[in-house]
């Protein structure tokens, strides 16, 4: 059996067996996108939502997100995670946040889950922050945008 498959003998899904792998540096971004009303917006920009600071807090869930991801998602393993960045640009355009994470880590799996978690989990605390004025905000676009180390090596999406 393939110590690096999914499934093992008789076909049931298993987490990967990565003891054989060497740990290497592995990095891994994710960007997603929080569309919302004018006021919204605008009052995020303004740090005058009820709840207070959103973008911080949102800052704090993500990061903690990448810390609990193996708790979230069944297949993945707990890493020991030596950085992460999360970062929040504002589009006046088309009233919305853009978030991306990066995470670092150096060990035998990659960090895409990670990246992506944290992106969700900083969309849904903007969602949650501002919910009581805007119920029709959209969290969306997340998706990844690079991973590099590992045997599968250097991804980046084209857009």
């Amino acid at each position: 059996m393939d110590p690096l498959s999914h499934f093992d003998a008789k076909g049931q899904a298993r987490m990967v067996d990565v003891t054989v792998k060497a740990d290497t540096s592995r990095e891994a971004v994710a960007r997603g996108r929080v569309t919302m009303s004018r006021e919204t917006f605008e009052r995020i920009r303004e740090g005058t939502i009820a709840k207070g600071d959103v973008l911080g807090v949102a800052r704090v869930a993500g990061i903690m997100a990448v810390k609990r991801t193996a708790d979230l998602i069944p297949m993945c393993h707990p890493l020991l995670i030596t950085g992460v960045n999360l970062d929040f640009s504002l589009d006046v355009a088309h009233w919305a946040v853009d978030i991306e994470a990066r995470v670092k880590i150096s060990g035998k799996t990659g960090v895409e889950m990670e990246a992506l978690t944290a992106v969700a989990v900083a969309g849904l605390t903007i969602y949650d922050m501002c919910k009581a004025m805007d119920r029709a905000m959209v969290i969306g676009e997340i998706r990844l945008i690079e991973k590099s180390g590992g045997k599968s090596g250097h991804f980046v999406r084209e857009e």
